[in-house]
C-alpha cells in the first residue's frame, strides 16, 4: 500500500470485501461502487500525493525566484536558412522603441503565469482536499447518486493539473509590427520572440562567512557549473540598523563577474545583509527577486583584552 494511502486511511476497495455470504458473488452495486472509488485513490496517489503537492509548490517558487527574459531568434535570409546574423548586428537593426513595448508585453505575460501558477496550484490542493471529504463520509449510496458531480470534480482538477503544466512551458510573444525598420531593398531577416526563464541565484549558506573587518560570500545556480559564468552578479550590502555617521556609510553594491567575492572594510561585531541577484541586461523583463543573508563579522582582538581586563578586575 502506498505511503500516502497509510497516511490519511484511505485504502482502495478490494474485491473480497464485498463477497455476498449468501451466494458468494461479487453484487454489482458493489462493484461499481468499488471500481469508482479506487479509481480516485488511485488519482490521488499519482497525482495529487504530499510529495507531488510539494512538487508542484517547489516549480511556482522557482519561477517566481527565476529571471525571465527576451529571446530573440532570427534567421539571416540574404545569406540563406542556414546562415545567422551576430547578436550585436541584430540589436543594432532592431528599432529600440518598438523592442522596449515588447519587453513591456513580455513583463505582463509573466506577470501573468506567475498568477496563473499560484491560482492553479490552490485548486489543485482544494481539490484534492474535496476528494479526500468524499471518499471518508460518502457511503455507497451517496456515492452512486453523486457520482456525476464527483466526475466533474475529477474532471476539473484534472484540468487544473493540465493548465498548470501548460503554462510552466516558455511562451512566444507574437509580434504586430515588424521590430525592424526598412532596410531598402534588403531582406529583412525573419524574428521571433520568446520569453525564457534563468534558475535563481542562491547564495551558498555553508560555504558563505564572515570575518574580522571582511565577509566571504560565494553562491551558485541549480544544475550550473560555477566555474565560468557567462553572465554577471550584482552583490548588495548594508550594516544593519547602523547607529552612527560610520556605520550608516556601511553599504555598498558590486558587480561580481563570478560565483564568489569578499567584501572588506566592514566593522567588526556588526550584522550585515547582503543580497545577490543577476546583474540587470538590456533582455531581462522579469526578475525582481535576490537571495538574502545575514552574518555578523567577528569582534576585533581589543575588545577580547578589553573583555578579559574587567573581568579579571572582578576577581582582585
Amino acid at each position: 500500500m502506498s505511503s500516502h494511502n497509510e497516511r490519511t486511511g484511505l485504502q482502495p476497495l478490494t474485491k473480497s470485501s464485498f463477497i455476498s455470504k449468501e451466494n458468494g458473488q461479487l453484487r454489482e452495486p458493489w462493484k461499481k461502487y468499488t471500481e469508482q472509488k479506487n479509481s480516485i485513490v488511485g488519482f490521488i496517489d499519482s497525482q495529487l500525493s504530499s510529495e507531488a503537492l510539494r512538487r508542484y509548490k517547489v516549480r511556482v517558487d522557482i519561477m517566481k525566484k527565476s529571471s525571465h527574459y527576451m529571446d530573440v531568434m532570427w534567421k539571416d535570409l540574404s545569406f540563406g536558412d542556414q546562415n545567422y546574423m551576430t547578436t550585436s548586428t541584430m540589436f543594432h537593426l532592431i528599432d529600440p522603441w518598438k523592442f522596449q513595448r515588447m519587453k513591456k508585453i513580455g513583463t505582463t505575460q509573466v506577470k501573468i503565469k506567475l498568477y496563473l501558477l499560484e491560482e492553479f496550484y490552490k485548486e489543485i490542493k482544494h481539490g484534492k482536499e474535496q476528494l479526500e471529504t468524499i471518499l471518508r463520509t460518502y457511503d455507497m449510496a451517496t456515492f452512486s447518486s453523486e457520482w456525476e458531480s464527483i466526475r466533474e470534480r475529477l474532471a476539473h482538477v484534472t484540468k487544473a493539473l493540465s493548465d498548470f503544466n501548460s503554462v510552466l512551458i516558455p511562451g512566444k510573444l507574437h509580434t504586430k509590427h515588424r521590430l525592424i525598420s526598412d532596410m531598402g531593398h534588403t531582406k529583412i531577416p525573419h524574428i521571433r520572440l520568446a520569453v525564457n526563464i534563468k534558475m535563481p541565484v542562491v547564495f551558498d549558506k555553508k560555504e558563505s562567512h564572515s570575518f574580522q573587518q571582511s565577509a566571504m560570500l560565494k553562491w551558485y545556480i541549480e544544475g550550473q557549473s560555477t566555474l565560468h559564468p557567462s553572465e554577471q552578479f550584482e552583490v548588495r550590502y548594508k550594516l544593519i540598523t547602523p547607529t552612527t555617521l560610520e556605520e550608516g556609510s556601511q553599504f555598498g553594491t558590486i558587480t561580481a563577474s563570478s560565483f564568489s567575492i569578499e567584501i572588506g572594510n566592514l566593522l567588526p561585531e556588526k550584522s550585515y545583509e547582503f543580497t545577490i541577484k543577476r546583474a540587470e541586461t538590456y533582455c531581462l523583463v522579469y526578475g525582481f527577486w535576490n537571495d538574502t543573508i545575514i552574518l555578523k563579522t567577528k569582534p576585533s582582538p581589543s575588545d577580547h583584552v578589553d573583555y578579559f581586563k574587567k573581568a579579571s578586575c572582578c576577581f582582585v
